[in-house]
């Protein structure tokens, strides 16, 4: 084999080999959506494809609140209450993915499965430990609100609380705030 094939040989495989990344680059939008659980916003960058699309048609006539369950040890997930178009393949799922399972179930990912689902997007910025923590794995009944923004929806606060302290979106007085959104001095304040 001369030099001439092997470059040739080699640049194919290159290529094919870049291909199936190229893919999944091309598939992600710069569209946001965020899950909020217990007044904690996260943001998840979508992928480009239709079930996304109208998802994002869905969330900008108003956010959607649904009752997730951990189910497997991997995994929060629940019925969305609505369909979405899906185009299933089979994906091997990480933790902070966010997948449309049977075309009407959400499921958001703080281990790995293999199965034939419809991807949706990905947790921005968690650790597998900080996902586990913020989905709240093992646990039921968690209230999730998908929306296109981070607003907490606090439009007004009054209290008779002490001026400067720290307090939050629960009410509960924080000694030492770190990053967040809290309350202080009647007003939202983001660190």
């Amino acid at each position: 084999m001369n030099m001439k094939n092997l470059a040739l040989i080699l640049m194919s495989l290159l290529m094919v080999c870049c291909t199936k990344d190229d893919e999944v680059k091309a598939q992600t939008m710069t569209q946001k959506m965020y899950i909020t659980i217990d007044g904690q916003a996260q943001a998840v960058t979508l992928v480009d494809n239709q079930a996304t699309k109208t998802l994002v048609e869905k969330l900008q006539q108003a956010p959607v609140t649904v009752t997730l369950n951990s189910s497997g040890g991997f995994e929060i997930w629940g019925a969305l209450g609505f369909s979405l178009p899906t185009s299933n393949e089979q994906i091997n799922a990480q933790p902070g993915d966010v997948i449309l399972y049977n075309g009407s179930n959400i499921c958001i990912f703080y281990g790995t499965n293999s199965w034939s689902y419809t991807r949706l997007g990905k947790i921005d910025g968690l650790s597998e430990s900080e996902l586990r923590t913020y989905l709240k794995a093992g646990e039921s009944n968690i209230r999730v609100t998908l929306s296109l923004n981070n607003a907490t929806g606090i439009s007004n606060v009054r209290s008779n609380a002490e001026s400067g302290a720290y307090y939050s979106l629960n009410g509960q007085r924080v000694e030492n705030p770190s990053k967040g959104i809290f309350i202080r001095n009647g007003k939202k304040v983001i660190l």
